[in-house]
């Protein structure tokens, strides 16, 4: 899949993790876990800023719902996939680079088209978590905006 950047200073802030330092490849995995995802046939490594992802992933959607999870920890600037395998391949969401002032129906139209930002809660939808309330996204949160589908 490739190397995904995040902004290391953003995200949510992990035990084990100080600072600006990246979490402990057991903290990440057990981040990975709280969100509902199999990290069983995962490896994460972590080495300084950057998380190395390896194992295997049974769709592209949840492939990259764990990048976030791990990307939008604090301390985690990268996170390396060249080792990840996705079982069932699909279409690729776009990463997005929430703002400041940006609303996520401000997004949707960035992304889908001017009239189409009551498409938002495709957003929502695709990035539970980190979103929990479309009002309270941060800057520097990373989002999967999917495609629309046909």
């Amino acid at each position: 899949m490739g190397l995904f950047s995040f902004i290391k200073e953003a995200g949510q802030k992990l035990l084990g993790g100080g600072g600006a330092q990246a979490a402990t490849a057991d903290d990440l995995k057990k981040e990975v876990q709280g969100h509902g995802f199999d990290a069983s046939k995962l490896g994460i490594d972590v080495q300084g800023d950057t998380v190395k992802l390896s194992g295997q992933a049974m769709t592209q959607e949840q492939a990259e719902k764990i990048i976030l999870s791990l990307g939008n920890t604090i301390g985690v600037a990268q996170v390396d996939t060249s080792g990840l395998q996705v079982q069932q391949p699909g279409d690729q969401a776009t990463f997005y680079t929430v703002q400041k002032g940006d609303t996520l129906w401000k997004i949707a139209e960035a992304h889908y088209g001017k009239g189409q930002g009551a498409k938002y809660t495709e957003i929502v939808k695709a990035n539970t978590p980190p979103v929990k309330n479309p009002d309270l996204i941060q800057p520097g949160w990373v989002l999967r905006i999917p495609p629309l589908a046909a």
